[in-house]
């Protein structure tokens, strides 16, 4: 495995791929969407990355595994890039970001809420008779049947 403390210009991509367990094709999309700067080329055309882009890709891919959207993450770098960001100004995205996921978990509760309470009511019998599939439609007996066009 390559040194990350290398010569700033050593590392393949694939070699940044297995630095970070990052797949090649998003390595790609990042770069493609702005979030990941363009390496530095060989004379023969290869792209050469350093500790910078180690550190920048393990940026992108922690706060994605935080659930932060790429918009999100876009704002924070632009932040770091800026060169002259607060802490004030990052607890402000970070505090948003929790408030957004603190209401998709309070979402994710009802859920469980009412399939466990669904669940809970089915007999398990060999009958057609299922309380999943009355609250899935919405109390209907049976699904409305799907029309389809004429050929």
């Amino acid at each position: 495995m390559p040194d990350i403390h290398a010569s700033a210009s050593d590392l393949k991509r694939s070699d940044l791929a297995r630095l970070t367990g990052c797949n090649l094709e998003t390595i790609r999309y990042y770069e493609g969407i702005g979030l990941m700067p363009d390496p530095p080329r060989t004379a023969s055309g290869h792209r050469r990355y350093g500790t910078a882009h180690v550190e920048r890709l393990s940026f992108v891919m922690r706060a994605r595994d935080l659930g932060f959207t790429m918009e999100e993450i876009r704002g924070l770098l632009s932040l770091v890039d800026r060169g002259s960001h607060t802490c004030a100004e990052v607890e402000r995205m970070g505090r948003h970001h929790l408030d957004v996921v603190r209401a998709k978990i309070r979402g994710l509760h009802a859920i469980e809420t009412v399939l466990a309470g669904t669940i809970a009511r089915c007999t398990g019998a060999d009958t057609p008779d299922c309380p999943l599939l009355d609250v899935l439609n919405d109390g209907q007996r049976k699904p409305a049947p799907i029309e389809r066009a004429s050929e």
